[in-house]
């Protein structure tokens, strides 16, 4: 067997192979040796047609199969003898194949790159810091109240805070456009739930009363046939509505399953939430620095069957998105970022032996766990389902990989509000 490898640039290869016609030959006569032994022809007993007939009637065939086998055998001993580590399916072409010549056959393919890992000692982050006190669990407890809210209809003008519900019917230039009608609408004034504009000049109207409310689109409002311009919306009102939150005692805590304790309790619970929520959410922000960095620094190339996948991969997450197969372009971007990361944090992994720590994949199942009803079943069926506990696996191996890089960077810790963190 004969190969050579051509390199068509980047990560391609291009692998030519050549087999003996002698090796070819006898693996074909051993396969019609067989066939004479078994073949049932007219006219013959079974085990007794004559080699000649059974050549020429089926050596045409055998020789292909043994054409295609060995393909598909010697490429997987071309590729270890060039030391070469494909990336998916090759596409392989039999450029020549007949009975008494030689095989010979190019398979194209991607090969992963050589990964350099940049030097990261000069890398710069920051880990945010926040308290949880006394303030941001009260501030926490409001807004499980405002969850809980009810509504009264009142009978007296609309301010700040109230609901009001309106029909309204909107006209650009004095004609409709796509969703500007809508009845029985619940608007919480305040809320920010409508377009800039609008909800304040709701502040005065009363159950009854009709308005013109006149508002300018966001540029970047999301229906481009809209966006920029300003329009003029009829509206009318038929109720308003003031808010009643339910009081901080023992029985709002009894609302959200504490039996025990009281409020006294809730609020445990409720701190202990958000130092989770705070720890991943600082998590979040260093991980997303520590990826930047990387890709910053590091000169990555990335295959471009590797960036179709994971094109294709992202399509399939955004599916009834009907714009997602015609504008495959908008996702290359992210595709490529994502695999240029997955193989810089492969490389960081085996350069220093980094591990996956069993009980740190068991800690994150838990921690998801204590959420549901019966926490052990939810443990087990992650333990039983391979594919969820790939990704638990995944979470903690990029956590070690960052772990990593912090280890070699200059970290400055700042302090934020509790509040801040979360928002940004």
């Amino acid at each position: 067997m004969q190969v050579s490898v051509e390199n068509t640039g980047g990560t391609g290869r291009r692998m030519t192979v050549e087999v003996p016609a002698e090796e070819i030959e006898a693996q074909v006569q051993g396969k019609l040796q067989q066939l004479a032994h078994t073949v049932r022809l007219d006219g013959f007993r079974p085990g007794k047609v004559p080699m000649s007939v059974v050549r020429k009637r089926y050596e045409k065939q055998v020789w292909q199969d043994v054409t295609d086998e060995l393909t598909a055998s010697t490429y997987q001993q071309a590729l270890q003898q060039e030391n070469l580590t494909p990336i998916g399916e090759p596409h392989i072409e039999q450029t020549r194949n007949q009975p008494g010549e030689s095989l010979e056959y190019v398979a194209t393919f991607d090969v992963y790159p050589e990964v350099e890992v940049p030097e990261l000692g000069d890398v710069d982050i920051e880990r945010p810091v926040a308290e949880i006190g006394e303030a941001e669990v009260d501030n926490m407890l409001e807004k499980l109240r405002k969850q809980r809210v009810t509504w009264t209809k009142v009978d007296r003008p609309a301010q700040e805070g109230d609901r009001v519900e309106i029909d309204f019917e909107g006209t650009i230039d004095g004609k409709p456009f796509s969703g500007n009608t809508a009845r029985n609408v619940p608007v919480e004034i305040g809320s920010g739930g409508m377009i800039p504009g609008f909800e304040e000049q709701l502040i005065g109207v009363s159950a009854g009363d009709s308005r013109t409310i006149e508002v300018t689109f966001p540029d970047d409002y999301a229906s481009k046939e809209v966006a920029g311009k300003t329009a003029s919306f009829d509206v009318k009102v038929h109720a308003v509505a003031e808010p009643e939150l339910p009081e901080l005692d023992d029985e709002f805590a009894r609302v959200f399953g504490v039996v025990e304790g009281g409020l006294a309790q809730l609020r445990e619970e409720v701190r202990r939430n958000m130092e989770r929520e705070l720890e991943a959410a600082i998590k979040t922000k260093v991980k997303q620095q520590v990826f930047d960095a990387l890709l910053d620094k590091a000169d990555v190339e990335v295959p471009a069957s590797l960036i179709d996948s994971e094109v294709e991969a992202l399509i399939k997450k955004a599916e009834g998105d009907a714009d997602a197969e015609a504008d495959r372009g908008r996702y290359e971007e992210e595709a490529r970022r994502r695999v240029a990361l997955a193989l810089l944090i492969a490389e960081i992994i085996q350069q220093n032996q980094l591990q996956v720590d069993p009980d740190r994949v068991r800690e994150i199942i838990e921690n998801i766990a204590q959420s549901y009803e019966k926490p052990e079943d939810v443990i087990q069926w992650y333990y039983s389902n391979q594919e969820m506990l790939s990704g638990i696996q995944t979470v903690v191996r990029e956590e070690t990989v960052v772990e990593w890089v912090v280890d070699q960077a200059k970290v400055t810790e700042v302090p934020m509000a509790f509040e801040e963190l979360m928002q940004a």
